[in-house]
């Protein structure tokens, strides 16, 4: 799963990594070191601009808040819940299969944070039942230092409660898709620790290597089966994770200081 992420990377960073074209300025977000759900963030998206007199799509950086809204939605209360969509079953879920067809996005990110537990409680969450108290934070973020481009999905939801016009009237979220954890080894990582991603967690957010950005950002492509095939696991061996701060675990601590790799967990895990 994607249950938190950090991103830091500037919106001028951003335009160089994905050739975006349009983006406005007021709109520009504070580097975020623990990204949680319902927050705003940076999301790549391939659509034409309101107004214009083209109708050809534009590659922009948006604003979005992290959950999922489905248009057909009566309230907003269900996003919170609503921030991973599973690769495996995006394409035929109600909540998300018209997103899945016109609106796929890019969420970039540095990494992503995934707290370690048990064999057992790994047993339970493959389940789908609760797993119990987090253990030790672990950063996943490619080896190579590159952007973590997390495919997403985005949806358009209006608040009846408001009169047309209101700057609040449209809410436009977003969700990361998820896909199983690689069991591969590691690209690096520390001498004690996992030695694999699903090690860490089953799931993982689906990382989309540049090669695919445009075929999954494209809105014309909308083909269910030559979507799901851009949703095949990024090549193994591309990613590290390392222990950090438990400190990350209250969404209210952010800085560039929860990255910071430890020596050694900070609380005893099973591997």
């Amino acid at each position: 799963m994607c249950g938190r992420y950090a991103a830091s990377r500037s919106p001028e960073d951003l335009t160089g990594i994905f050739g975006i074209e349009k983006w406005e300025p007021e709109e520009t977000l504070e580097a975020d070191w623990n990204v949680a759900p319902t927050k705003e963030v940076w999301a790549v998206l391939d659509r034409p601009v309101k107004d214009a007199e083209s109708r050809a799509p534009v590659r922009q950086l948006r604003k979005l808040r992290w959950g999922l809204v489905p248009s057909w939605a009566k309230t907003p209360e269900g996003a919170a819940r609503m921030i991973n969509a599973r690769a495996e079953t995006v394409h035929e879920k109600p909540s998300y299969r018209r997103a899945f067809a016109a609106r796929r996005c890019l969420l970039p990110a540095d990494g992503y944070y995934e707290w370690v537990t048990g064999g057992e409680e790994r047993e339970l969450e493959v389940a789908g039942r609760k797993k119990r108290a987090r253990k030790q934070p672990y950063f996943v973020t490619p080896a190579d230092g590159s952007v973590f481009a997390m495919a997403g999905l985005y949806e358009f939801w209006r608040d009846g409660t408001l009169p047309e016009g209101h700057p609040g009237a449209w809410w436009v979220t977003c969700a990361v898709i998820t896909t199983e954890a690689e069991t591969a080894p590691l690209a690096a990582g520390p001498e004690e620790g996992p030695g694999a991603l699903a090690d860490i967690h089953p799931r993982m957010p689906l990382m989309l290597t540049p090669d695919r950005w445009d075929d999954w950002l494209d809105p014309g492509h909308t083909e269910p089966e030559h979507l799901r095939a851009l949703l095949e696991p990024p090549p193994a061996g591309l990613m590290r994770a390392y222990p950090v701060s438990t400190a990350v675990s209250n969404v209210r601590n952010n800085g560039p200081e929860l990255l910071k790799e430890l020596a050694a967990p900070e609380e005893s895990t099973l591997f």
